[in-house]
């Protein structure tokens, strides 16, 4: 009896420090939070004026020479452009609303406990991803901006977000998500949800997009060859990101864990790795690489950063005909 006083008085205290914290920073709820006025300044300058092609081109750029030379000329160079510039604007004044970001992180510490961090993102809608724009797109799939194919399928699709990007050049647009939150905002973007285990259709979908999938899935070597079967033979391709360096782990429930089989990708910097993966780890799963870039994996940030961003290498796949031939034999 003591015990559960003690918590529920603890949980009173909590709710109290949090609402005491807005009332002190009332002043501050209809208008925007600057933690520093001159650092937003030169942010906003530099995505506004151009200057974050010389500050931020780390973020895309690749040495050549380190890449393996069958992998050299696949690489497609990118560069920043006016969605990723609106996506980073977007997430600077979003971190600057000092009474949604105390909600959100009240709210994410009271759920936490019993739901999974994704799904605390769908609840509160917040954490949205940029993976590519629409233009980066059609630059990795060599497509023109009326180009139409019939059926794509996103794998663990999000918020739907970048799916919005890619649904304009699809007929019908398919897509998979575990947390049911996340499948709230996919439905009410009218997209087809299909069951994690059961999106697999042989030789159906024109492209298969499993963006930044493969190190948070239990069964990476699986969901490829799953991937494999299912696209258009002949014309189908796999777009498939990937966050570099490599370090697989899969959420369940409010942990992490190991996944259940292991994809061996070498390499101690992104070239390495991406060579490595391109002629081992995809290769052995029966696809050949046409196209790789490097691109930012960006999240919008909270009230302690205005962004978070990670390193992706993003291909353009298509299943291997020698694969097929050694199946056969």
């Amino acid at each position: 009896m003591y015990c559960q006083q003690m918590k529920t008085a603890v949980f009173i205290a909590w709710i109290v420090f949090y609402v005491s914290a807005l009332l002190a920073l009332r002043r501050m709820w209809t208008g925007k939070y600057v933690r520093s006025p001159l650092a937003r300044a030169l942010f906003v300058s530099m995505v506004n004026e151009g200057d974050a092609t010389e500050q931020f081109q780390e973020w895309y750029h690749c040495c050549l020479v380190k890449l393996g030379e069958d992998v050299r000329p696949l690489f497609l160079q990118s560069y920043m452009d006016q969605d990723t510039k609106a996506f980073l604007r977007q997430s600077e004044e979003k971190s600057g609303w000092m009474f949604t970001q105390l909600y959100y992180s009240f709210m994410s510490t009271v759920l936490s406990p019993i739901v999974s961090r994704t799904s605390i993102n769908g609840f509160l809608g917040r954490g949205a991803m940029f993976v590519f724009s629409g233009d980066q797109f059609r630059q990795l799939l060599q497509i023109s901006s009326d180009w139409q194919g019939d059926r794509l399928l996103d794998l663990g699709a999000g918020d739907g977000g970048v799916t919005a990007v890619m649904d304009k050049h699809f007929k019908e647009v398919y897509a998979t998500e575990v947390s049911t939150p996340m499948r709230w905002h996919l439905q009410k973007k009218n997209y087809t949800l299909l069951e994690v285990d059961g999106w697999q259709n042989p030789g159906f979908y024109d492209v298969i997009s499993c963006l930044n999938l493969l190190d948070r899935c239990d069964e990476p070597l699986t969901l490829l060859a799953d991937i494999r079967r299912s696209l258009v033979p002949g014309t189908g391709r796999l777009l498939l990101a990937v966050v570099l360096p490599f370090q697989p782990s899969v959420e369940v429930g409010r942990k992490w864990q190991w996944p259940k089989e292991y994809l061996k990708v070498k390499g101690k910097t992104w070239e390495k790795q991406v060579t490595h993966m391109s002629k081992r780890a995809l290769q052995k799963a029966g696809f050949e690489v046409e196209a790789v870039t490097r691109l930012p994996y960006l999240c919008e940030g909270d009230m302690y950063h205005d962004y978070y961003v990670l390193d992706d290498a993003v291909f353009v796949l298509k299943p291997s005909e020698a694969h097929d031939t050694e199946l056969d034999s």
